[in-house]
């Protein structure tokens, strides 16, 4: 049997066959291969050349470093030049599908988990992407096709709510887009309960809304009185849902604004319906085009319904005066027909058609024009004079239009001083749209040596700026905070706003978003410090409790006063000079950093001209002090000097810079102990170089 010894014997032959036949039964049976195997042991043979191995075959031993015999690894498993455990099954295997035996039941089973999804969820994501393709196609029947499509109308409501919110994060062009939608699925598509729940859910994340979107209460609330006009919401709605919420809500104000500021104005229907441009597009240009023509045509035909038909289906009661206007001055180039468009005038003011305050506003603006059309119609004042108390005898024009008649007998619009000036302000006005320049129109102003009509300049530049893109409007803003600085008193700020106000309805019927438009420019005011939180008070006292200025100068003190105002009204316009107050606030103290640390004194100047803020280089002056406190370089009074001496930094803005220091000085006092005595000593420097005005009160900084 030794010859034998090196081979399997015939017990171990028939164990390794019937385990290579049954290897899937093996690798799935409770005893592992491993177990199996341990039953059985292999024998080497006692002879051959090298060292004996207690019964284990040499040419398969592999030894431990540590001089033992074992195994290669546990349950002979790996190791370099084995073959692995016999039929090992517990180790990963590769199964190749490129071979021509490969069996798809050989792949290993494995457990796929799925997600669970909540359905409200899907729809969400859905209805995101519906909405935003409707915004950049506008086909509404495309989007009700595919809100059907989605099927869950019993998430009708989100859908509702997702559109007005993210609607309300964009123009106006795609607020008006989510109205007239909301329209169309009315009750084709959408319930009129899931109208309101719609809404109600609106109501109750106001608050949440209102931290992204700065006037998110006042577009909320136009959204829902575009509802109520729309016929999709019923006004009971505003009654039931403000029982509903608390009254410290933003919701609750939504309410109250939608009653007050839209649906209880005159001629609300009208104005809710185009404060977002309407879904009709027409220009000013188109409408006074249709205006001429219709006048034309009534003048030859003389039907009188036929033409206040025509006014109707122009849908701009807004833009009536532009009616009067026109047929005053056709009555003047055609006296045959003068009968008959007095007549047009007065059966449309008869019939509510064109209101009394259009009525006015159309022979104001003529008034205003009078000497231009005098060059074309020399009779024209003559005949203006004429119709004037002829249309107030006939009740179509208010009797508060009337004036007295000049000494020369003509019709004296205003005085003739006042005229003047509006049409010089116009013209600086215009002037500083298209430059930018603040010192030159501050100088052109002085020029015209007439301080006590401030308050109308800032009625006209408002006025001009909200009839304006956003550039404008902000540029308003920043002369504002100039003119407060340079020439203008808070008085005339106070005065000018309140003529505003006094007019807002006016206004409104041309400017469709005047009145949050005047609202941002009054919490704007109070942002950059032109008017104090208690000028909005005086200012409020001085007007009608329940007119629309009262609302706007609400409105205002909501928004100066709502959280982060100040961030927000800063960039309301996005900012004339393209970044904020902080922004400026770094360049000032890094350019001054450069200088103190041997930089030039000209390319200083220039940094600061660069900045294009004028209006606040009181900051510069502040901060270039509070640095030579802390550097103890008293170089930067040089730079102060150079600014002063080029008129880079006026006298006024010098002096600013100098009473923010001492209004802060204890708690400058704080960080540099001798703060009051240098404070004393820069004091003396600039009044003794003539930067101070005399009424700069210097007894806070003796020590």
């Amino acid at each position: 049997m030794a010859s034998k010894e090196g081979f399997l014997t015939e017990g171990q032959r028939e164990t390794l066959k019937i385990a290579s036949q049954n290897a899937e039964i093996l690798s799935s049976s409770p005893k592992s291969p491993s177990a199996l195997l341990a039953d059985h042991h292999i024998k080497a043979p006692a002879g051959g050349g090298k060292a004996h191995t207690a019964g284990i075959a040499v040419r398969h031993v592999r030894r431990s470093h540590s001089g033992k015999y074992g195994r290669a690894k546990k349950d002979g498993a790996g190791g370099k030049g084995t073959w692995g455990k016999l039929m090992d099954t517990e180790v990963d295997s590769h199964i190749d599908r490129n071979d021509p035996n490969y069996d798809s039941g050989e792949e290993p089973y494995q457990l796929v988990g799925s997600t669970v999804t909540d359905p409200l969820d899907e729809f969400k994501k859905a209805v995101v992407s519906l909405i935003d393709e409707y915004f950049s196609n506008g086909d509404v029947d495309l989007a009700a096709s595919d809100l059907r499509e989605l099927g869950s109308s019993e998430y009708y409501p989100y859908f509702i709510k997702r559109l007005v919110s993210m609607a309300m994060d964009r123009h106006d062009k795609e607020k008006e887009m989510a109205s007239v939608l909301l329209s169309a699925l009315y009750a084709d598509v959408i319930s009129p309960t899931q109208i309101r729940d719609g809404f109600f859910m609106l109501l109750e994340s106001a608050d949440d809304l209102a931290v992204d979107i700065l006037d998110a209460v006042d577009i909320l609330a136009l959204f829902l009185a575009r509802a109520v006009v729309d016929d999709i919401l019923p006004p009971a709605f505003l009654a039931r849902a403000r029982k509903a919420l608390p009254e410290s809500s933003k919701g609750f104000q939504v309410i109250q604004t939608a009653e007050k500021s839209y649906l209880s104005a005159p001629h609300h229907a009208e104005l809710v319906e185009r404060r977002w441009g309407g879904c009709t597009h027409i220009t000013v240009e188109e409408v006074k085009k249709k205006i001429a023509d219709l006048l034309r045509e009534y003048v030859d035909s003389g039907e009188t319904l036929e033409a206040c038909r025509c006014i109707r289906e122009l849908g701009v009661a807004f833009f009536h005066h532009e009616v009067v206007k026109k047929a005053l001055v056709l009555a003047m180039e055609i006296p045959s027909a003068e009968p008959l468009l007095l007549k047009l005038l007065k059966e449309a003011a008869e019939e509510g058609l064109i209101s009394s305050s259009q009525m006015v506003k159309g022979f104001s603006r003529l008034a205003e024009g009078l000497d231009d059309l005098a060059l074309d119609i020399p009779s024209a004042k003559a005949l203006f004079q004429s119709f004037v108390p002829k249309a107030i005898s006939e009740g179509w024009l208010d009797a508060s239009f009337a004036n007295p008649a000049g000494e020369d007998g003509e019709f004296q619009v205003e005085d003739e001083k006042v005229r003047k000036y509006k049409k010089e302000a116009v013209s600086i006005i215009h002037e500083y749209f298209l430059s930018d320049d603040i010192p030159e129109l501050i100088r052109s102003l002085e020029d015209l040596g007439a301080p006590e009509y401030n308050s109308i300049f800032l009625k006209r530049l408002i006025t001009l700026a909200l009839d304006r893109k956003n550039r404008e409007k902000e540029m308003a803003s920043v002369l504002l905070s100039a003119l407060h600085i340079e020439i203008f008193s808070t008085e005339d700020i106070v005065n000018g706003f309140v003529m505003l106000l006094e007019n807002a309805e006016d206004t409104t019927l041309d400017i469709l978003d005047a009145s949050n438009e005047l609202a941002l420019f009054l919490a704007r005011a109070v942002i950059d410090d032109v008017l104090a939180p208690l000028n909005l008070d005086e200012i409020g006292s001085r007007l009608p409790p329940k007119c629309s200025g009262s609302q706007t100068v609400r409105m205002a003190r909501t928004l100066s006063s709502a959280r982060h105002a100040g961030e927000r009204l800063l960039r309301c316009w996005g900012g004339g000079t393209g970044w904020a107050v902080e922004d400026a606030k770094d360049k000032i103290t890094k350019l001054l950093e450069e200088y103190e640390s041997g930089g030039v004194v000209s390319e200083a100047c220039h940094c600061i001209r660069d900045l294009g803020m004028p209006f606040f280089n009181h900051e510069v002056v502040k901060k270039a002090l509070v640095m030579a406190m802390e550097k103890k370089n008293d170089r930067l009074l040089n730079l102060l000097q150079e600014c002063f001496g080029e008129g880079l930094i006026t006298t006024n803005q010098m002096t600013k810079g100098f009473t923010r220091i001492k209004d802060g000085l204890d708690d400058l006092a704080l960080d540099i102990p001798n703060a009051k005595e240098k404070f004393a000593f820069y004091v003396e420097h600039a009044q003794s170089k003539g930067w101070l005005l005399p009424s700069f009160d210097s007894s806070a900084t003796d020590v």
